[in-house]
């Protein structure tokens, strides 16, 4: 008996490392992130650190920010770092978390640069315990002596930093890179997550403030914000596009909210009086008080969270549309004409406003009544 028990609970704790591929972090987002902005790579601080490339994060309260590229040291000898992605999923921008892993996984087909072209990693392999670096391709100084060098070519150089979507990386994983999902992981050391949460806390690197082009672009070391090994931005990756209002909500994970401004209650938006789709705060969905009946709950929020991905889907359509005819009526330098878009572009958003408030409350009425409480004997 104690045997099954021991093998049990080893088997337990192998499972607390197995993290897959497409583990994701509890928040949907409605947009995606500003391009890639362009750095240097700094000098790797030793033998055994590994890079980590950059990316866009996102906080409900401040929107996207930017976690600098890094040098970190490897968990366990062998093990090679798969970034994390963004990815459209069911009318919103998902975040796949990245892990440690004997092999490289699929992180979104992302071209972050300094091996990571959006296939594998061209950087360096691991050989007897030691750690060999591809010169051509890391920024590795003449201290470090187990260096090769092999020059990567046809490489995908673009800026984009998210997977599907308008505008985004087209690629889907390969039969490979799914096998190597089921593969042991290890989730991001203690060092990249206080880099990440250095990161957060500097409202200089807020893409808000800084506009795709942030300060720190990359760092010697995790969480050194500042000093020699700081790198800042040479430029930001595409030109920058102001995000429109807070669409990302905390999410639970395996839950059925999804993301977005809200209209609370179904109640009128935060603009009454919209002119542009753009305008609009997105939908979310309401966690309505529990019923007592958990089968009815999880069909009353799975309507709603079909509801509010297509209303948000019809935000993006009209935006869209609108974007292009102010452009064109920009271009006439009509002052007539363009009077006339921005009315029929007012009507087109409030009707469709008015649509989304009628379907919120067809749904609001549809919603599980509470089960009657059990009567006291008298």
């Amino acid at each position: 008996m104690k045997h099954i028990l021991k093998t049990l609970l080893l088997a337990l704790l192998a499972l607390a490392f197995v993290r897959p591929m497409s583990a994701q972090i509890g928040i949907t987002v409605s947009f995606g992130p500003p391009a890639l902005p362009v750095y240097d790579q700094p000098i790797c601080p030793g033998d055994g650190f590994l890079w980590v490339p950059g990316y866009w994060a996102y906080d409900d309260d401040d929107g996207y920010y930017w976690v600098p590229g890094t040098w970190v040291e490897a968990p366990e000898p062998g093990y090679l770092w798969t970034p994390g992605y963004w990815g459209w999923e069911n009318g919103g921008f998902l975040f796949h978390e990245g892990y440690w892993g004997t092999e490289v996984g699929f992180y979104g087909g992302i071209s972050y640069g300094y091996g990571y072209f959006g296939d594998g990693f061209e950087g360096g392999r691991w050989d007897g315990g030691h750690f060999f670096y591809n010169r051509a391709v890391l920024n590795v100084d003449v201290s470090i002596h187990n260096v090769y060098e092999t020059r990567v070519e046809h490489v995908d150089v673009n800026r984009v930093s998210y997977n599907g979507g308008e505008g985004g990386i087209s690629r889907r994983p390969s039969a490979h890179e799914e096998e190597v999902e089921h593969q042991r992981h290890i989730p991001p050391v203690a060092a990249q997550t206080q880099h990440v949460q250095a990161a957060r806390s500097n409202p200089q690197m807020r893409a808000e403030a800084n506009h795709g082009k942030p300060p720190v672009a990359a760092t010697s070391r995790p969480g050194e914000m500042s000093g020699k090994g700081a790198v800042a931005a040479k430029s930001e990756g595409a030109p920058y596009k102001p995000a429109p209002s807070r669409t990302g909500t905390p999410r639970p994970e395996g839950s059925a909210a999804a993301a977005g401004g809200t209209r609370p209650e179904g109640g009128a938006p935060a603009n009454a009086n919209p002119t542009h789709a753009k305008d609009l705060q997105q939908h979310t969905v309401q966690t309505a008080p529990s019923s007592g009946n958990p089968r009815a709950d999880m069909q009353y929020q799975k309507d709603q969270q079909k509801m509010v991905n297509q209303q948000n889907q019809e935000h993006q359509k009209l935006q869209q549309q609108q974007e292009k005819e102010d452009q064109k009526a920009a271009k006439q330098n009509n002052p007539q004409k363009t009077q006339q878009v921005e009315q029929r572009h007012q009507q087109q958003t409030q009707q469709l406003e008015q649509k989304h408030t009628q379907q919120q409350q067809q749904v609001q009425q549809r919603a599980p009544a509470p089960k009657p409480a059990p009567r006291k004997p008298e």
